[in-house]
């Protein structure tokens, strides 16, 4: 460990003399490498690279996953205002890496991605109705349709599209009024629908309650006849303790008369 730690002092010291200079490339990134103005096609591995200062350059590429977030005020096919929040997941390959560098330069996020995800937004999600990007369909459609668009445009140039994200909509507001008092009429028609079948159970549960009433009040009429009430008038006669007397009349109803309690020293 000493003695390789006294060389990594002895070759910086040597380079720092001579004008050389040295990149560290880690993990999820690569390098890339020009001399004499041209650029090596070979992307540089993980590790050190030296390079002589005024012949020979190296840059660190990252080749991670980028986010590219983007918000645009999106007219509908009706000409209404909406605001739509857009992410675009994209990455360079380590292998296309050089080939950007070539043809596009370091700075390709701002040269190519951005204008090529506006022209998706204002290109695509222009020409749909305001419903379609309030409902799930709408923007899921919406969201392959860009990412087709982006790959198609970016793919060729070297950048790799991973997806593209509504992350969220802000609908017109007239638009959003109106989405709201239909919800609330819908809401007002279930309450009505669900009082007029209470209202419909109810009156069931009293028509039934009534019809019970009057098949047990003609039940009752009909197992009182005169013979019944013969029977407990004699029934009645022979006990010892007390006396009922009934008495049917004309209109075939029963007069009841309590009879007195006999006493045994009456007996």
């Amino acid at each position: 460990m000493k003695k390789i730690f006294i060389f990594s002092i002895a070759a910086f010291l040597v380079c720092n003399l001579f004008g050389c200079g040295f990149k560290v490339i880690e993990d999820g990134t690569t390098g890339v490498k020009g001399s004499f103005g041209k650029i090596a096609d070979i992307p540089l591995g993980t590790g050190w690279h030296w390079y002589i200062s005024g012949i020979s350059w190296v840059e660190k590429w990252n080749t991670k996953t980028k986010e590219l977030k983007e918000t645009a005020n999106v007219p509908s096919s009706e000409g209404l205002i909406s605001t739509l929040d857009i992410s675009v997941l994209y990455n360079v390959p380590k292998e296309k890496a050089p080939f950007i560098r070539k043809t596009i330069g370091w700075d390709y996020d701002v040269t190519v991605v951005e204008p090529y995800v506006r022209e998706a937004i204002r290109n695509i999600a222009s020409g749909y109705e305001v419903k379609a990007l309030y409902s799930d369909e709408g923007r899921n459609k919406i969201g392959k349709q860009m990412l087709q668009f982006l790959r198609e445009k970016l793919e060729p140039r070297g950048i790799i599209v991973q997806d593209v994200l509504l992350r969220d909509v802000r609908l017109p507001e007239a638009f959003s009024n109106s989405i709201q008092q239909k919800l609330k009429t819908e809401q007002e028609a279930l309450q009505k629908q669900f009082e007029l079948q209470k209202a419909e159970k109810d009156a069931e549960i009293a028509v039934a309650k009534a019809r019970g009433v009057a098949e047990s009040n003609k039940i009752i009429a009909g197992s009182i006849t005169e013979n019944y009430l013969r029977y407990l008038w004699i029934e009645g006669l022979q006990s010892n303790e007390k006396q009922i007397v009934y008495i049917p009349t004309e209109a075939n109803l029963p007069i009841m008369e309590a009879g007195r309690w006999i006493s045994k020293e009456a007996k």
